[in-house]
């Protein structure tokens, strides 16, 4: 266990078996085709068993937005500059963001969270932000490391901290999304560390890189797994290595919703990303995960197969902010209602479905 993080982590218990079983009776006793709903109905099950509750209650849900500029920018790994993560995160707080957008439409709070951007934000009325700040982006990792081992360490305390708030607040479900502009950079690097593969299987394009970009994207991203990689001990290591305040930020996320015992809704690439470290820092963390969907960055499938989550959407979407995550929420409502409003095979007075026998 990380000496660091001890504290928190000495608090996790696993999902609650009693839960789960009553939940997947239910679903066996609902009045349709066995399993009919796929990954629908395990995710209901598991959030049964992360609530301790098989009554399944999905009415309040946030999105935590972590936001943090990378130094690494300076290396032309991105087709825009980094001024944009501040734009862009100032117009979340007023709600003119594709994911606020999506947010509303399906019921979902927005919170804003400024982990390291590169400069001072000001605050629009409609999701304020919360300043988290640890430092004004971090370093550019092809120079030095991104961050030092006590911001990335405080980084994951403040994701955990986040999750306590909410939890406090009584939320049901939290998606999880960023935004910071190099964060694929920051990602890929940390993704070839975690899973000991190439670079060069795991990067894209990001945010629309050309060819040479590509190429330089990958460049320095081998060169950081190679100088780096050696001396990381551990995930924190790794994270302050190459990665961002909203990376390691989002992996405390990940690691509160164990700890709090909320179901934490997956993004895309980048909070996979997040996802395995906390995975790795505490292994059964994964059991408090849902998985969105498949992110089109290449290494969006190989993430979910290393975590085990299967997505509930598959749409090649890449957008980032949280998007994937929102989308999912309506979904898991509509299997929520069905789980918890639909007739049983007993009230309509015909014979349930059996398990249909092995066919081979």
């Amino acid at each position: 266990m990380i000496e660091e993080l001890k504290d928190y982590l000495s608090l996790i218990q696993p999902p609650d078996k009693k839960a789960m079983e009553t939940a997947r009776l239910r679903w066996a006793h609902v009045a349709k085709p066995l399993n009919s709903l796929g990954v629908l109905e395990d995710d209901i099950v598991k959030i049964a068993g992360i609530r301790k509750d098989a009554h399944v209650s999905l009415h309040k849900r946030g999105l935590l937005i972590l936001c943090a500029d990378n130094g690494i920018v300076e290396e032309g790994v991105t087709q825009t500059g980094m001024e944009v993560t501040a734009v862009v995160t100032e117009n979340m707080t007023k709600g003119n963001s594709s994911v606020c957008i999506m947010a509303k439409r399906a019921g979902v709070d927005v919170y804003p969270v400024d982990m390291g951007v590169a400069r001072d934000l000001v605050s629009g009325s409609r999701y304020p932000l919360l300043n988290r700040k640890i430092a004004y982006g971090t370093k550019n990792f092809r120079k030095t490391k991104a961050m030092t081992r006590n911001e990335a360490v405080q980084a994951i305390k403040t994701g955990i901290e986040l999750m306590g708030e909410l939890s406090e607040n009584g939320y049901d479900l939290v998606a999880t999304g960023e935004m910071g502009i190099g964060n694929t950079t920051t990602s890929s690097a940390a993704a070839s560390l975690l899973l000991k593969q190439d670079p060069e299987k795991l990067t894209g394009r990001g945010a629309g890189l050309n060819d040479a970009g590509l190429k330089q994207k990958r460049n320095v991203i081998r060169e950081a797994v190679a100088e780096y990689g050696p001396g990381c001990q551990d995930e924190v290591d790794i994270l302050s290595a190459v990665g961002g305040f909203d990376l390691a930020g989002l992996t405390g996320v990940f690691l509160g919703g164990a700890i709090y015992r909320i179901p934490v809704l997956l993004d895309g690439f980048i909070s996979a990303v997040a996802a395995l470290a906390a995975e790795r820092i505490y292994p059964g963390c994964r059991d408090f995960m849902i998985a969105s969907h498949v992110s089109a960055e290449p290494a969006g499938h190989i993430l979910l197969e290393e975590l085990g989550l299967p997505p509930l959407i598959q749409a090649g979407m890449c957008l980032g902010e949280g998007t994937g995550a929102v989308a999912a929420i309506p979904l898991l409502d509509m299997a929520a209602d069905v789980y918890g409003t639909m007739s049983s095979f007993e009230d309509i007075e015909i014979e349930a479905y059996k398990p249909m026998e092995d066919q081979s």
